[in-house]
Protein backbone atom coordinates (compact mmCIF):
# COMPACT_ATOMS: atom_id res chain seq x y z
CA UNK A 1 0.00 0.00 0.00
CA UNK A 2 1.29 3.75 -1.07
CA UNK A 3 1.75 5.37 1.88
CA UNK A 4 2.21 9.79 1.54
CA UNK A 5 4.23 9.77 5.20
CA UNK A 6 7.24 8.63 3.86
CA UNK A 7 9.06 6.47 1.06
CA UNK A 8 7.50 3.01 -0.11
CA UNK A 9 7.87 0.15 -2.16
CA UNK A 10 5.34 -0.98 -4.64
CA UNK A 11 4.85 -4.29 -6.33
CA UNK A 12 2.76 -5.50 -9.89
CA UNK A 13 1.11 -3.70 -11.87
CA UNK A 14 -2.54 -2.03 -12.25
CA UNK A 15 -5.45 -0.73 -14.06
CA UNK A 16 -4.17 2.72 -14.99
CA UNK A 17 -2.69 3.67 -18.08
CA UNK A 18 0.31 5.72 -18.33
CA UNK A 19 1.24 8.23 -20.77
CA UNK A 20 4.88 9.10 -21.71
CA UNK A 21 5.93 12.49 -22.73
CA UNK A 22 9.13 12.53 -24.82
CA UNK A 23 10.06 16.14 -25.63
CA UNK A 24 12.72 16.92 -27.50
CA UNK A 25 15.31 19.34 -29.58
CA UNK A 26 18.29 18.51 -31.41
CA UNK A 27 19.01 15.43 -29.33
CA UNK A 28 19.15 12.68 -32.45
CA UNK A 29 22.02 11.17 -30.62
CA UNK A 30 20.15 10.11 -27.27
CA UNK A 31 16.85 9.94 -28.46
CA UNK A 32 16.90 6.17 -29.81
CA UNK A 33 18.07 5.25 -26.09
CA UNK A 34 14.94 7.09 -24.45
CA UNK A 35 12.33 5.97 -27.22
CA UNK A 36 14.03 2.05 -26.83
CA UNK A 37 13.40 2.51 -22.82
CA UNK A 38 9.80 4.22 -22.95
CA UNK A 39 8.97 1.62 -25.62
CA UNK A 40 10.07 -1.40 -23.48
CA UNK A 41 8.19 -0.89 -20.24
CA UNK A 42 7.26 -4.28 -18.15
CA UNK A 43 3.75 -2.50 -18.00
CA UNK A 44 1.10 -2.88 -20.98
CA UNK A 45 -0.90 0.22 -20.33
CA UNK A 46 1.48 2.73 -21.56
CA UNK A 47 1.02 5.46 -24.43
CA UNK A 48 4.31 6.89 -25.84
CA UNK A 49 4.08 10.63 -26.99
CA UNK A 50 7.07 12.67 -28.46
CA UNK A 51 6.95 16.20 -29.31
CA UNK A 52 9.83 17.01 -31.72
CA UNK A 53 10.37 21.27 -30.90
CA UNK A 54 11.57 21.73 -34.21
CA UNK A 55 14.51 19.62 -34.37
CA UNK A 56 17.39 20.16 -37.28
CA UNK A 57 19.46 17.08 -36.83
CA UNK A 58 18.25 13.64 -37.26
CA UNK A 59 15.83 13.18 -35.29
CA UNK A 60 12.87 12.99 -37.83
CA UNK A 61 14.92 9.84 -39.40
CA UNK A 62 14.84 8.01 -35.95
CA UNK A 63 11.81 9.22 -35.20
CA UNK A 64 10.57 7.43 -38.51
CA UNK A 65 11.75 3.99 -37.55
CA UNK A 66 9.30 4.16 -34.13
CA UNK A 67 5.99 5.73 -36.10
CA UNK A 68 4.16 2.36 -35.52
CA UNK A 69 4.96 2.02 -32.02
CA UNK A 70 4.93 6.05 -30.80
CA UNK A 71 2.33 8.82 -31.01
CA UNK A 72 4.80 12.16 -32.75
CA UNK A 73 3.93 15.16 -33.39
CA UNK A 74 6.40 18.01 -35.37
CA UNK A 75 6.21 21.44 -34.06
CA UNK A 76 8.39 25.05 -35.15
CA UNK A 77 10.44 25.32 -31.93
CA UNK A 78 8.87 27.12 -29.48
CA UNK A 79 11.13 25.69 -26.10
CA UNK A 80 10.40 23.31 -23.10
CA UNK A 81 7.35 24.79 -22.00
CA UNK A 82 5.60 24.58 -25.87
CA UNK A 83 6.48 21.25 -26.24
CA UNK A 84 5.12 19.93 -23.03
CA UNK A 85 1.54 21.94 -23.31
CA UNK A 86 1.61 20.29 -27.01
CA UNK A 87 2.01 16.70 -25.50
CA UNK A 88 -0.33 17.34 -22.62
CA UNK A 89 -2.56 18.09 -25.10
CA UNK A 90 -2.59 14.39 -26.61
CA UNK A 91 -2.74 12.52 -23.38
CA UNK A 92 -5.72 10.87 -22.06
CA UNK A 93 -4.22 8.53 -19.40
CA UNK A 94 -4.19 8.05 -15.61
CA UNK A 95 -0.83 8.95 -14.80
CA UNK A 96 1.87 11.15 -16.77
CA UNK A 97 5.52 10.42 -17.06
CA UNK A 98 7.74 12.76 -18.51
CA UNK A 99 11.10 12.07 -20.24
CA UNK A 100 13.53 14.15 -21.28
CA UNK A 101 15.18 12.77 -24.77
CA UNK A 102 18.27 12.66 -23.17
CA UNK A 103 17.03 10.12 -20.17
CA UNK A 104 15.94 7.02 -20.16
CA UNK A 105 13.56 4.86 -18.12
CA UNK A 106 14.12 2.08 -16.63
CA UNK A 107 11.92 -1.29 -17.53
CA UNK A 108 10.31 -1.25 -14.41
CA UNK A 109 9.14 2.75 -14.36
CA UNK A 110 5.59 2.64 -15.37
CA UNK A 111 4.88 -0.34 -13.69
CA UNK A 112 5.95 0.36 -10.12
CA UNK A 113 4.60 4.25 -10.23
CA UNK A 114 1.27 3.10 -11.52
CA UNK A 115 1.14 0.78 -8.65
CA UNK A 116 1.79 3.62 -6.43
CA UNK A 117 -0.53 5.64 -7.31
CA UNK A 118 -3.40 3.25 -7.80
CA UNK A 119 -2.83 2.58 -4.03
CA UNK A 120 -3.36 6.10 -2.85
CA UNK A 121 -5.78 7.95 -4.90
CA UNK A 122 -5.50 11.03 -3.67
CA UNK A 123 -1.99 11.38 -4.44
CA UNK A 124 -0.92 14.07 -7.15
CA UNK A 125 2.69 13.05 -7.65
CA UNK A 126 5.02 10.21 -7.09
CA UNK A 127 8.49 10.97 -6.69
CA UNK A 128 11.58 8.15 -7.78
CA UNK A 129 15.49 8.74 -7.63
CA UNK A 130 17.52 9.22 -11.11
CA UNK A 131 20.89 7.57 -11.55
CA UNK A 132 23.19 9.80 -13.59
CA UNK A 133 24.89 9.27 -16.07
CA UNK A 134 27.11 10.63 -18.57
CA UNK A 135 27.36 11.41 -22.52
CA UNK A 136 27.66 7.47 -23.36
CA UNK A 137 25.33 6.46 -20.62
CA UNK A 138 27.94 5.40 -18.49
CA UNK A 139 27.23 5.18 -14.25
CA UNK A 140 28.93 7.55 -12.87
CA UNK A 141 27.62 6.41 -9.36
CA UNK A 142 25.42 9.91 -8.34
CA UNK A 143 21.98 10.02 -8.03
CA UNK A 144 19.19 12.43 -8.40
CA UNK A 145 18.62 14.07 -5.84
CA UNK A 146 22.67 14.61 -5.11
CA UNK A 147 22.39 14.62 -1.50
CA UNK A 148 21.74 11.89 1.08
CA UNK A 149 17.75 13.20 1.61
CA UNK A 150 14.85 11.74 0.91
CA UNK A 151 12.27 14.02 -0.99
CA UNK A 152 9.88 15.13 0.59
CA UNK A 153 6.04 13.55 1.29
CA UNK A 154 2.86 13.75 2.73
CA UNK A 155 0.59 17.55 2.36
CA UNK A 156 3.73 19.31 1.04
CA UNK A 157 1.51 22.67 0.67
CA UNK A 158 2.57 24.28 4.07
CA UNK A 159 6.53 23.59 3.32
CA UNK A 160 5.73 25.28 -0.16
CA UNK A 161 4.31 28.18 0.74
CA UNK A 162 6.44 29.06 4.14
CA UNK A 163 10.02 27.99 1.76
CA UNK A 164 9.06 27.23 -2.19
CA UNK A 165 12.42 25.60 -3.60
CA UNK A 166 14.33 25.02 -0.53
CA UNK A 167 13.22 21.54 0.15
CA UNK A 168 15.13 18.32 -1.48
CA UNK A 169 12.82 18.47 -5.24
CA UNK A 170 13.38 16.06 -8.48
CA UNK A 171 13.12 17.47 -12.08
CA UNK A 172 10.24 16.71 -14.23
CA UNK A 173 11.75 13.75 -14.95
CA UNK A 174 12.04 12.27 -11.53
CA UNK A 175 8.16 12.61 -10.75
CA UNK A 176 5.11 10.81 -12.11
CA UNK A 177 1.97 13.18 -12.07
CA UNK A 178 -1.53 12.30 -11.79
CA UNK A 179 -2.74 13.26 -14.90
CA UNK A 180 -6.68 14.64 -13.48
CA UNK A 181 -4.89 16.50 -11.07
CA UNK A 182 -2.62 18.74 -13.41
CA UNK A 183 -5.92 20.06 -15.25
CA UNK A 184 -6.13 23.06 -13.18
CA UNK A 185 -2.69 24.12 -13.07
CA UNK A 186 -1.98 23.80 -17.07
CA UNK A 187 -1.12 24.66 -19.13
CA UNK A 188 2.11 25.48 -18.28
CA UNK A 189 2.47 29.61 -19.10
CA UNK A 190 5.02 29.32 -22.06
CA UNK A 191 6.13 33.26 -22.02
CA UNK A 192 7.24 33.22 -18.68
CA UNK A 193 9.60 29.54 -19.24
CA UNK A 194 10.72 30.08 -22.90
CA UNK A 195 14.13 27.68 -22.77
CA UNK A 196 14.25 25.38 -19.70
CA UNK A 197 12.50 25.68 -16.20
CA UNK A 198 8.55 24.49 -17.33
CA UNK A 199 9.23 21.41 -14.63
CA UNK A 200 9.61 23.84 -12.31
CA UNK A 201 5.96 25.07 -12.53
CA UNK A 202 4.97 21.50 -12.41
CA UNK A 203 6.78 19.88 -9.57
CA UNK A 204 5.64 23.04 -7.17
CA UNK A 205 2.38 23.78 -8.21
CA UNK A 206 1.32 20.35 -7.98
CA UNK A 207 2.39 20.58 -4.57
CA UNK A 208 -1.13 22.52 -3.73
CA UNK A 209 -3.30 20.13 -5.55
CA UNK A 210 -2.42 16.55 -3.88
CA UNK A 211 0.00 14.73 -1.80
CA UNK A 212 3.46 13.38 -2.78
CA UNK A 213 4.96 9.99 -2.52
CA UNK A 214 8.14 8.73 -3.16
CA UNK A 215 9.47 5.59 -4.35
CA UNK A 216 12.42 3.54 -3.22
CA UNK A 217 13.18 2.74 -6.34
CA UNK A 218 15.83 4.24 -9.16
CA UNK A 219 13.61 4.44 -11.75
CA UNK A 220 15.59 6.35 -14.37
CA UNK A 221 18.70 7.39 -15.91
CA UNK A 222 19.43 11.38 -15.66
CA UNK A 223 21.96 12.22 -18.06
CA UNK A 224 24.44 14.96 -18.13
CA UNK A 225 26.29 15.70 -21.38
CA UNK A 226 27.89 19.43 -20.88
CA UNK A 227 24.52 20.66 -22.98
CA UNK A 228 21.96 19.85 -20.90
CA UNK A 229 19.67 23.14 -20.03
CA UNK A 230 20.10 23.07 -16.49
CA UNK A 231 22.38 20.97 -15.45
CA UNK A 232 26.33 21.81 -14.89
CA UNK A 233 28.68 18.94 -15.76
CA UNK A 234 31.49 21.11 -14.18
CA UNK A 235 31.22 22.75 -10.62
CA UNK A 236 31.52 26.11 -11.88
CA UNK A 237 29.42 29.81 -11.46
CA UNK A 238 27.82 30.49 -14.30
CA UNK A 239 25.75 33.32 -13.96
CA UNK A 240 23.44 33.09 -16.98
CA UNK A 241 21.88 30.24 -15.71
CA UNK A 242 21.53 32.11 -12.05
CA UNK A 243 19.77 34.66 -13.71
CA UNK A 244 17.60 32.45 -15.58
CA UNK A 245 16.45 30.20 -12.20
CA UNK A 246 15.99 34.01 -10.48
CA UNK A 247 13.32 34.61 -13.49
CA UNK A 248 11.61 30.80 -13.54
CA UNK A 249 11.58 31.33 -9.65
CA UNK A 250 9.70 34.99 -9.65
CA UNK A 251 6.86 33.37 -12.67
CA UNK A 252 7.09 29.91 -10.35
CA UNK A 253 6.23 32.18 -7.10
CA UNK A 254 3.62 34.71 -8.93
CA UNK A 255 1.72 31.14 -9.99
CA UNK A 256 2.04 29.42 -6.84
CA UNK A 257 0.43 32.59 -4.95
CA UNK A 258 -2.46 32.98 -7.55
CA UNK A 259 -3.07 29.08 -7.32
CA UNK A 260 -3.22 29.50 -3.51
CA UNK A 261 -5.36 31.88 -3.52
CA UNK A 262 -7.94 30.12 -5.97
CA UNK A 263 -7.79 27.19 -4.13
CA UNK A 264 -8.22 29.18 -0.79
CA UNK A 265 -4.98 27.43 0.95
CA UNK A 266 -3.52 30.40 3.57
CA UNK A 267 -0.31 31.90 2.64
CA UNK A 268 2.31 34.38 3.53
CA UNK A 269 1.85 37.99 2.32
CA UNK A 270 5.36 37.32 0.18
CA UNK A 271 6.52 33.45 -0.82
CA UNK A 272 10.42 33.80 0.61
CA UNK A 273 12.63 30.81 -0.82
CA UNK A 274 16.05 30.63 0.54
CA UNK A 275 18.12 28.98 -2.45
CA UNK A 276 16.42 32.08 -4.48
CA UNK A 277 17.58 34.63 -2.34
CA UNK A 278 21.06 33.06 -2.58
CA UNK A 279 20.83 33.30 -6.13
CA UNK A 280 19.57 36.71 -6.15
CA UNK A 281 22.35 37.79 -3.72
CA UNK A 282 25.44 36.26 -5.90
CA UNK A 283 23.96 37.93 -8.83
CA UNK A 284 23.29 41.44 -7.07
CA UNK A 285 27.39 41.02 -5.57
CA UNK A 286 28.94 39.53 -8.95
CA UNK A 287 27.61 41.23 -11.81
CA UNK A 288 24.90 43.46 -10.60
CA UNK A 289 24.32 45.86 -14.05
CA UNK A 290 23.17 42.52 -15.15
CA UNK A 291 20.83 41.39 -12.47
CA UNK A 292 17.22 40.68 -13.22
CA UNK A 293 15.02 42.07 -10.66
CA UNK A 294 15.45 46.31 -11.32
CA UNK A 295 14.51 47.21 -7.58
CA UNK A 296 17.07 44.87 -5.93
CA UNK A 297 19.03 45.84 -3.42
CA UNK A 298 21.39 43.78 -1.10
CA UNK A 299 20.40 45.01 2.08
CA UNK A 300 16.58 43.78 1.07
CA UNK A 301 17.99 40.55 0.52
CA UNK A 302 19.68 40.39 3.30
CA UNK A 303 16.55 41.08 5.35
CA UNK A 304 14.29 39.08 3.46
CA UNK A 305 16.87 35.86 3.73
CA UNK A 306 16.22 36.64 7.69
CA UNK A 307 12.58 36.53 7.48
CA UNK A 308 12.75 33.31 5.16
CA UNK A 309 15.51 31.30 7.45
CA UNK A 310 12.76 32.24 10.08
CA UNK A 311 9.91 30.02 8.41
CA UNK A 312 12.24 27.47 7.65
CA UNK A 313 10.77 24.20 10.39
CA UNK A 314 12.82 21.95 8.09
CA UNK A 315 16.51 23.06 9.41
CA UNK A 316 17.93 22.98 12.65
CA UNK A 317 18.78 26.49 14.07
CA UNK A 318 22.79 25.57 13.17
CA UNK A 319 21.52 25.21 10.10
CA UNK A 320 20.02 27.97 10.08
CA UNK A 321 23.19 30.17 11.42
CA UNK A 322 25.45 28.80 9.35
CA UNK A 323 23.03 30.22 6.12
CA UNK A 324 22.98 33.94 7.71
CA UNK A 325 26.76 33.45 8.74
CA UNK A 326 27.16 32.87 4.68
CA UNK A 327 24.61 35.68 3.48
CA UNK A 328 26.31 38.15 5.54
CA UNK A 329 29.56 36.93 4.58
CA UNK A 330 28.34 37.23 0.72
CA UNK A 331 26.48 40.75 1.18
CA UNK A 332 29.98 42.11 2.88
CA UNK A 333 32.96 40.00 0.88
CA UNK A 334 35.12 42.15 -1.78
CA UNK A 335 34.58 40.39 -5.49
CA UNK A 336 37.54 38.12 -5.30
CA UNK A 337 35.99 36.77 -2.25
CA UNK A 338 32.70 36.47 -3.19
CA UNK A 339 32.56 34.42 -5.90
CA UNK A 340 34.25 31.43 -4.14
CA UNK A 341 31.79 32.05 -1.77
CA UNK A 342 29.48 31.70 -3.85
CA UNK A 343 30.78 28.24 -5.72
CA UNK A 344 30.75 27.03 -2.07
CA UNK A 345 27.04 27.71 -1.31
CA UNK A 346 25.85 26.58 -4.87
CA UNK A 347 27.79 23.34 -5.10
CA UNK A 348 27.76 20.44 -2.47
CA UNK A 349 31.37 18.99 -3.67
CA UNK A 350 32.98 21.83 -2.89
CA UNK A 351 32.17 21.72 1.06
CA UNK A 352 33.56 18.66 1.36
CA UNK A 353 34.69 19.18 5.14
CA UNK A 354 31.38 21.15 5.75
CA UNK A 355 28.65 19.06 4.38
CA UNK A 356 28.57 15.88 6.48
CA UNK A 357 27.85 18.12 9.53
CA UNK A 358 25.38 19.84 7.83
CA UNK A 359 23.81 16.62 6.90
CA UNK A 360 24.06 15.60 10.33
CA UNK A 361 22.20 18.18 11.46
CA UNK A 362 19.58 18.44 9.50
CA UNK A 363 19.09 14.14 9.21
CA UNK A 364 18.68 15.38 13.93
CA UNK A 365 15.75 17.73 12.79
CA UNK A 366 14.08 16.85 9.43
CA UNK A 367 12.02 14.02 10.74
CA UNK A 368 10.50 15.66 13.48
CA UNK A 369 9.56 19.15 11.61
CA UNK A 370 8.36 17.51 8.54
CA UNK A 371 5.88 15.25 10.45
CA UNK A 372 4.27 19.46 11.10
CA UNK A 373 3.31 18.62 7.01
CA UNK A 374 0.93 16.05 7.66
Amino acid sequence: MASTGGSLRSEGGVGLTVDVVITNHNYGRFLEEALESACGQTYPGVNVIVVDDGSTDDSAEILARFSDRVDVLFKDRGGQASALNAGFERCAGDVLLLLDADDRLHPRAAELIAAAFAADRDLAKVQFKMDVVDAVGRATGETRPSYSFEPPTGDLRRAELAFPFDLPWLPGGGTGFRRQLLSGILPIPEQEFPRWGADWYLVHLSALVGPAAALDESLADYRVHGANGYELTRPELDLDRIRDSIRYARSTTRALESLADDLGIPRPDRLLSTADLANRMISLKLQPRSHPVADDRRGRVLLDAARALRRRFDVHWPTKALLAAWFLAEAAAPKPLARPLATLFLFPERRVSLDPLLRRLRKQHVSANLAKLR
